[in-house]
């Protein structure tokens, strides 16, 4: 079933701006990679299918096996949850991140009923703004022998970005101590959108951090192609040398360690806003979501050092004007790209190559959505070579956000249709649903 975007839809996303989004008006490195045929999917049905920059129809895939959306804790309800993750504590619970500033935890049970305050930094966290607030949470690797778990929040007086660590007590996980706070990096903002909000370890234990161009459209302040800022970047930084020298370290195989070509701590650069990247489980490979400006959302796969274009590019395409040519040198397209406030949605939500067994025609699929339309895709490269696009479930969620449980199954983190600043959200698990 088609479902289009009401009006009063399109005037809250073009009032707040969805995650990322913020529509309103306001040195390359030289590196050989080995690319697949990317695609682009136009605001069409059946979705058309290109294997090159210029989308070309080739055929209109129809997905043979059903999934479905379902309440995963059907008896909790939260205000503006935007991250939720799994660690593996001994208690076996779920820990939530609430844009306001809270961290709660629950048992991961269906049944479960009752939630715990795990930490509360609202007094420090400013969510005035749509894109403002607690925005990301990552578990440290050695979580269960330290209890470190880190935050990406957003502070005022002056506006910035701030990254810190809490410790909770390995006796009792369910509360962190709010005293405990080590920030680790601050970022000053100068608007109140586009500040990123991701961060996640990656399979080398290090610490990936997203971070917005800064806000303001069409790149205002000129951050996306500055590698002297780590504005408009997903970083890459040592966190387990905090406790012996106070500060982070920076990996030496970083791609601009020992260059003048930019910050050490940059990994990619040239992104608009990474609002939600992951790593594959069993590649390791970096899967972004970045948010467009007004025409295209694209799907990256991030290498090290590369520039992913914004903003002499959005999407595939030229920027500001698509109409005009210019110089793509040293830019790497993204893996897939669809057209912005259309039925297709407005902002693009990142989410996971699916890993898990309880939907085996998934696997090894990358999972993701939009806030807007609540859409959610799969991209699947396959055995030629050519990415492929597949519509997997039409939902009438918001999607902020996607978590994988301990078994690798999909989790949908979303606010409830009619809740359109995420007054009341929850999570929503992807299972097998049934064929006619």
């Amino acid at each position: 079933m088609v479902k289009f975007i009401s009006s009063t839809i399109l005037l809250v996303v073009l009032a707040f701006s969805a995650w990322g989004c913020a529509k309103q008006e306001d040195q390359t490195v030289d590196l050989t990679v080995e690319r697949s045929p990317k695609i682009s999917i136009a605001d069409t049905r059946p979705v058309e299918i290109a294997i090159s920059s210029t989308p070309t129809p080739t055929s209109s895939p129809t997905p043979t096996t059903k999934v479905e959306i379902k309440r995963a804790y059907p008896y909790l309800e939260f205000q503006r949850t935007v991250s939720a993750e799994y660690p593996d504590f001994p208690d076996n619970r779920v820990y939530v991140a609430l844009k306001e500033g809270k961290i709660m935890a629950f048992a991961d049970d269906y049944e479960a009923n009752e939630t715990i305050l795990v930490l509360d930094i609202s007094d420090r966290v400013s969510d005035v703004g749509m894109e403002e607030g607690l925005l990301g949470l990552a578990f440290d690797p050695l979580h269960k022998e330290n209890g470190y778990f880190y935050v990406f929040y957003t502070a005022s007086g002056p506006r910035r970005s701030v990254l810190s660590r809490f410790t909770v007590p390995l006796d009792d996980p369910s509360k962190a101590l709010s005293d405990s706070e080590k920030v680790i990096l601050e970022i000053d903002q100068p608007a109140e959108n586009h500040n990123g909000g991701q961060i996640a370890f990656g399979p080398d234990d290090y610490l990936y951090v997203g971070v917005g161009d800064g806000g303001g459209a069409g790149d205002r302040y000129g951050n996306g192609q500055d590698t002297s800022t780590l504005l408009g970047t997903i970083l890459r930084i040592d966190v387990s040398t905090v406790n012996t020298t106070g500060a982070y370290a920076i990996p030496g195989d970083n791609p601009f360690v020992g260059t003048n070509k930019g910050r050490p701590e940059i990994w990619a650069y040239g992104m608009r806003n990474p609002w939600r990247f992951t790593f594959d489980s069993d590649t390791g490979d970096l899967w972004a979501g970045d948010v467009g400006q007004n025409r295209y959302e694209e799907i990256d796969l991030v290498l090290p050092g590369l520039n992913y274009g914004w903003n002499v590019m959005e999407g595939f395409h030229c920027y500001p004007d698509e109409n005009q040519p210019c110089s793509q040198e040293g830019l790497e397209p993204p893996i897939a790209e669809y057209r912005i406030l259309t039925t297709l949605g407005c902002s693009v939500i990142g989410g996971y190559v699916y890993r898990g067994n309880m939907i085996p025609h998934l696997y090894g699929k990358y999972i993701y959505g939009d806030f807007c339309s609540g859409r959610i895709w799969t991209l699947n490269n396959k055995a030629t070579g050519e990415w492929s696009q597949d519509e997997l479930v039409d939902t009438a969620l918001r999607i902020v956000s996607f978590t994988e449980d301990r078994s690798g199954e999909i989790i949908v983190i979303a606010w409830i249709p009619g809740a359109t600043k995420g007054e009341d959200s929850g999570l929503y698990r992807v299972i097998p649903g049934e064929n006619p």
